[in-house]
């Protein structure tokens, strides 16, 4: 009898010393959940190119975010933007990729800042002249804040970013793109 005593009261404390060690480790679960793995964002842009008297171009904005932890990430960014006017029109194309500092653990609001370095490609075409196209080299500073719909979705309320392009050893600095759009998280 004693026996059978000996080994239930072993049971019930290895049941209770599993149910502790979970119950202990459920904070670190639910914290664990809070900031997203990935993030797929994707939204349309507004570009301004060439300071005061440049241009205005729209067009597109995504980008995918893996999160290392709940304060960074490391983002690939792609965009296009265009321009028509006259007969003659702009496209340009960015690929770039950096570090993403956030605040992901901060609830409904996720404010973010980035530096991304990458390619761009311009081509322009113009009705009874011709078209020309180059490959240079891209950079975007800034940041924005996504709302938190849900564990899964969020809205990104804006991204603005310094742009700088350098085709053809010519760079130029005053450029200014705004994004907005959907985040959905995993």
């Amino acid at each position: 009898m004693k026996c059978i005593a000996k080994s239930e009261k072993r049971l019930l404390m290895g049941k209770f010393l599993f149910l502790t060690v979970l119950l202990g480790l459920f904070p670190f679960l639910v914290l664990a959940q809070e900031t997203p793995k990935v993030e797929v964002f994707g939204g349309y842009q507004f570009t301004h190119i060439g300071g005061s008297d440049g241009l205005n171009l729209n067009g597109w904005n995504a980008s995918v975010t893996g999160n290392v932890n709940k304060w960074f990430g490391v983002a690939a960014d792609f965009s296009g933007s265009y321009h028509t006017e006259s007969g003659g029109s702009l496209k340009v194309y960015s690929y770039a990729f950096g570090p993403v500092f956030s605040m992901n653990h901060q609830g409904t609001f996720n404010p973010f800042v980035h530096a991304l370095f990458g390619g761009a490609h311009a081509s322009a075409s113009l009705t009874g002249v011709g078209s020309a196209a180059t490959n240079g080299f891209t950079m975007a500073m800034g940041g924005g804040a996504d709302a938190k719909v849900n564990p899964h979705f969020a809205v990104r309320l804006f991204q603005a970013d310094w742009v700088y392009y350098r085709f053809e050893g010519v760079g130029e600095s005053k450029n200014v793109r705004v994004s907005t759009g959907v985040v959905f998280r995993f």
